[in-house]
This record gives structure tokens, C-alpha cells and sequence, in this order.
């Protein structure tokens, strides 16, 4: 996709907006891929392809064509196309209604966007855009399921807007503009919505300036959240300090750790046990390199054993007459995650809808802007 070229790019914007010296420190580090992101890229692709046709901008044969192609690629799955097609209907619904307000009313499917005029360098992709006058709107497909973004305040979504001024902004006169992330796989949309002349102070009191200093390498480093997909994170100072400060933390003089410890202790594990775990991965990363960590050293872990022909194994102790049912597990039905896969979830829901339930979820302890509410248990009912 054109924005991993960007030095800075929209969709890493949160992390550089706060933290603009971490992207000269990536730059040390190779931006390796993994297969969720080709997965990704696969839905982005269908959902690119089914939006062009439904559109009229994409004829059948082509479309059938490249359904095909995606189809035969092993990430795709049953239930791909099902989550897609809520993608899809969002930002029909969209485009229905930028037509109700002006006939006239444009779309763009996967639009370059360029937004140097702010960011250098800065171009990224808007997955949807529909233009009316008075208000434009972009949709922006998430497919990941791991962690729930919200398009309130998102700085990506932002850039996008700003590039889309950019460029349509002489054919019409927007005044507001929408920015929607649509979440398929954690059944989410979330809108956000802006005039331009906010967006555009924004853009130059804030966007403007903190980009020169990430696009020098300047500023202040700041751990936080946003570490998180960072590739220089194992070997980030200011994030290590952050972490350390738990270890440095003044607890009361007491025997026992109180309510207050225990809460500022939890504020920090979560995170704490990340950094730890990313610092001993990348050491270990190392070391196979050739790096040398005093103290320690690279071993060959435990493993289990296993059958070299598993039809050879069967043959020879079915020969020497163990039966099937002995040398056999039972039959087990796949889970409900693969088996939607298999099926496809909106075809597995109409078969077995009657005959899935979801059972209360054990407790866990989550901070208080966390928007599940608070678990109720049978004793605490009873209580």
C-alpha cells in the first residue's frame, strides 16, 4: 500500500504526534510484516473490489475475475466476504446520503491523498471518500480484531481529511467533514466529525510544526500507548525509564501493600510486562545474531515429540490389532472462531443460531475507561 513508503505516515501519525524523535530511531530497525497485515491488505483488496462494482465503476467479468484470485489466496476465508460486506453497506449508506444533499455528489475508492502541504512528504490512502457540498465524509476499513479504534480525535483520520481537502476542496464548498472507522470483526463504527476551519488551525498550531521536528528526527521522546507498534520499542530509552519507575516506586512503610499501592501497581504491570517481554524477544533476536548478553546465553528449548507418518504408526499398531478407537481421538467439531471461518459467519449463524450460546465470561480486572460494565455474579446478586 502507497503510505508504507511515507516517512510519515498517516497510519503511524498517533505515534510520531507524540513522539516525534521515534521516527528517525526506526529507521535503525526493518519493517517487518506479518500476516495479520497481509490479511489485511486481502480484506482491503475485496473491499476495494466489491465497492468498484456495486458502484458501477468495476464490470463483472473484472470483478470476477480478481474475487477469484482472492479467493485462492490461502488468508482468505469463508467469513471474509460477510465481514466486507458491512464495510460495503456502510459507505453505500454513506454515499446515499451525500446524494440526498447534492445530487451531484462524488466518490473516490482507494484515493491517494497528499497532505505535504502540512507533513513533508506526506501522502497517505483513503479507502472511501464521498464529496457533497458542505460535507465530505471518509470511511476507513479496520480489519484487524485485536484493538478497538475510535475515529474521535484520530489523527490518521484527520490526514486523510486534510489530503482530501486538498484535493477536492475547488469542486466544492466543504464546511464539515466526517471521519468513520468501520470495525467489522468487533461489530464497530465510530464517526467523528469536524469543521475545516478547525481542522485546518489544527493542522498548522499542531500537525504542522510537530512534523518538521519528526521528519528531522527532533524533539522529546515520550513513552506511552502508543509504543506499542513502534519498531524501535525494545531498545527505546524513554520507554525503559517509564517502565523503571515502577521499580523506584516509594511504597508505604507498612508490612503490607495497600489499596492505593496495589491500584498505581496495576496502572503499570500491563504495560511493564510488554516492554519486558518485547526487550527479551528482541535480546533473544540478537544473540542468535551474535550478540553477547553478559549472564546469559542461547539454548535449545524443550520440545515435544511427534509421529514422523502418522498412517505408519496406524497401520502398524492396527497389524498388531489395536483397534481404531483405541489408536483414534473421538471426532471433535472445529471451534466457533474456525468454523465460522469454514462456513462463513452470516451462513453459520442462519444454520446454528439456536444451538450457540455465550456463558457468562470469568471475571478480570480492567481500568475504569474500559466500557464493559461491571461484572455481576450470582453470589454478588444473591449478597
Amino acid at each position: 500500500m502507497p503510505e508504507q513508503h511515507a516517512i510519515l505516515s498517516a497510519s503511524s501519525s498517533h505515534r510520531w504526534l507524540t513522539c516525534p524523535p521515534c521516527v528517525k530511531l526506526e529507521q535503525n530497525f526493518p519493517n517487518k510484516t506479518s500476516e495479520y497485515a497481509a490479511e489485511g491488505t486481502l480484506a482491503h483488496e475485496l473491499g476495494e473490489i466489491t465497492l468498484r462494482h456495486t458502484l458501477g465503476e468495476m464490470i463483472t467479468k473484472i470483478y470476477n475475475s480478481r474475487l477469484k484470485k482472492i479467493q485462492e489466496d490461502k488468508l482468505f476465508t469463508a467469513d471474509m466476504p460477510d465481514y466486507i460486506e458491512t464495510y460495503v453497506d456502510t459507505c453505500m449508506e454513506k454515499f446515499s446520503e451525500a446524494k440526498t444533499k447534492t445530487t451531484d455528489a462524488i466518490f473516490k475508492v482507494e484515493q491517494k491523498l497528499d497532505f505535504s502541504e502540512w507533513v513533508p512528504e506526506g501522502f497517505g490512502t483513503g479507502d472511501f471518500v464521498t464529496i457533497a457540498d458542505g460535507t465530505m465524509e471518509i470511511c476507513d476499513l479496520k480489519y484487524g480484531k485485536g484493538v478497538p479504534v475510535s475515529a474521535k480525535n484520530n489523527p490518521q483520520m484527520r490526514l486523510y481529511a486534510l489530503g482530501a481537502i486538498a484535493e477536492f476542496s475547488f469542486l466544492y464548498d466543504i464546511k464539515n467533514v466526517k471521519m468513520t472507522i468501520i470495525q467489522p470483526r468487533l461489530d464497530s463504527i465510530s464517526t467523528d466529525e469536524i469543521t475545516v476551519k478547525d481542522l485546518l488551525e489544527w493542522a498548522e498550531k499542531v500537525l504542522k510544526p510537530t512534523a518538521e521536528l519528526a521528519f528531522k528526527g527532533e524533539g522529546e521522546f515520550k513513552a506511552g500507548e502508543h509504543c506499542g507498534f513502534c519498531r524501535a520499542k525494545s531498545i527505546c530509552k524513554a520507554r525503559a525509564d517509564k517502565n523503571l519507575e515502577l521499580a523506584k516506586y516509594e511504597f508505604r512503610s507498612t508490612d503490607s501493600l495497600s489499596e492505593k499501592d496495589i491500584a498505581e501497581i496495576l496502572v503499570q504491570a500491563d504495560e511493564l510486562a510488554k516492554w519486558v517481554k518485547d526487550v527479551q524477544e528482541y535480546a533473544l533476536d540478537q544473540a542468535l545474531q551474535g550478540a553477547s548478553y553478559s549472564g546469559w546465553k542461547v539454548v535449545e528449548g524443550r520440545s515435544n515429540r511427534k509421529y514422523t507418518d502418522t498412517g505408519k504408526v496406524a497401520e502398524v499398531l492396527i497389524a498388531n490389532d489395536y483397534t481404531e478407537d483405541k489408536i483414534y481421538k473421538p471426532k471433535e467439531l472445529q471451534g466457533l472462531t474456525n468454523m465460522e471461518k469454514l462456513v462463513g459467519k452470516k451462513k453459520l449463524n442462519q444454520l446454528i443460531s439456536d444451538l450457540i450460546e455465550k456463558p457468562q465470561g470469568k471475571p478480570v480486572l480492567v481500568p475504569d475507561a474500559d466500557k464493559r460494565p461491571v461484572f455481576n455474579s450470582a453470589k454478588a446478586d444473591f449478597d
